[in-house]
């Protein structure tokens, strides 16, 4: 996989940065694949759900409103996620199980970590635009990610 800072070179403008700057959790740190989004709030019934799903390489990019009050994925679902192929998952919040994270072959950029559990409600929206830290995601555009950040395209 080509570095980030690499691709911004080749690519210039034609990719957004991040410019969040998200901790890395998972096993891997570099991680690169098609973008699936979850918008939701305190609630991580559909991150569990999507995640569930095959997920043949893709990135989950869950805008989780930047909250830091609940976690929106443990090791349980990124155990999930690893078994059913997903290549990673972006979080615009927090994760849990820090430890177990750092041992799965995941890519796992969050904003931080917090031991409390989140809803399990199902509210929230799938497969829908979202944007944060002045990113658009949009589901489908190619997401690369590596020590260095995150570059999505336009």
């Amino acid at each position: 996989m080509i570095s980030t800072a690499d691709l911004y070179d080749q690519h210039g403008d034609a990719l957004q940065s991040l410019p969040l700057q998200l901790r890395s959790f998972g096993g891997l740190l570099r991680f690169e694949g098609p973008i699936r989004t979850v918008r939701c709030f305190q609630d991580n019934a559909l991150v569990k759900q999507i995640l569930q799903t095959p997920g043949d390489g893709a990135v989950l990019v869950v805008d989780g409103a930047g909250s830091l009050e609940t976690a929106l994925m443990g090791d349980m679902i990124a155990q999930s996620a690893v078994d059913s192929g997903w290549a990673g998952v972006v979080i615009n919040g927090c994760v849990r199980d820090s430890v177990a994270l750092i041992g799965m072959p995941l890519g796992v950029k969050a904003l931080g970590t917090n031991p409390r559990k989140s809803a399990k409600e199902g509210a929230g929206e799938v497969d829908v635009v979202v944007g944060f830290g002045g990113v658009t995601f949009r589901p489908g555009a190619l997401l690369h990610a590596d020590e260095d950040g995150i570059l999505v395209e336009r």
